[in-house]
């Protein structure tokens, strides 16, 4: 089947994008909406500008499409770009939502209108399952993003290990934030992983705290091959 990606860079994409791969799709495209709004309903806002550098990483080609992030407006131009993909003999489109009703039946309506098939395929899945899998398989992802009790400045840049998952589950207990972050707790970006042909070298990024939420900014990053230690 040939496929495209709702693409962010994030982990739920990135894990979108693998499982089509695995699945033996063919996957065509990569689509990345770069919302002007940073309130965005439908769409991860956080180093949206790293996606065409990841999508290199990765070896399949992206489209980048810009929206005012309007509320509801927004997908309109989220159905212009899936039916030129549509037209490009795209059949189906993995997204990475988890638990999203406002997106994933927003993105379903528009697939269903248009003939395309909509594949979230980790929907409902158990938290803590999938970030292990992540973990495990390989996936090196950064927190680029937080707005929620329990996470402070300090989680601005770190990277996601088996130690940090723990961390989580204590927050979860005390704080109620979802450990895999579905309900806008963080934002994240994945630097490395077995679908990687090269892996992003984060050169220059800054730190932006705003009372009780903040983001970690990257200004510069480059691709290195998978052997350098880094």
């Amino acid at each position: 089947m040939i496929s495209a990606v709702l693409f962010s860079g994030g982990k739920d994409s990135i894990m979108a994008c693998y499982e089509a791969i695995n699945n033996g799709d063919d996957v065509r495209y990569l689509l990345s909406m770069e919302s002007e709004n940073d309130e965005s309903y439908m769409f991860h806002v956080p180093n949206i500008h790293l996606t065409e550098l990841i999508a290199e990483a990765i070896d399949i080609p992206i489209i980048k499409a810009k929206t005012p992030g309007i509320k509801e407006k927004e997908l309109d131009d989220l159905k212009n770009n899936l039916s030129f993909l549509q037209d490009k003999g795209v059949e189906a489109i993995y997204t990475g939502a988890l638990f999203s009703d406002y997106q994933k039946s927003r993105i379903d309506k528009i697939c269903e209108k248009l003939s395309l098939k909509s594949i979230s395929p980790f929907w409902h899945v158990n938290e803590e399952e999938y970030m292990n899998k992540i973990i495990d398989l390989g996936f090196k992802i950064i927190i680029t993003g937080v707005s929620a009790y329990g996470l402070d400045e300090s989680w601005l840049g770190k990277k996601i290990d088996k130690n940090v998952l723990e961390d989580l589950k204590i927050i979860n207990k005390k704080y109620h934030v979802n450990i895999a972050f579905e309900g806008g707790e963080a934002e994240t970006l994945v630097i490395d992983g077995p679908i990687f042909k090269k892996k992003i070298k984060i050169e220059e990024a800054e730190l932006i705290w705003n009372l009780d939420n903040g983001v970690y900014n990257i200004k510069k990053a480059s691709l290195i091959d998978k052997w350098v230690y880094s």
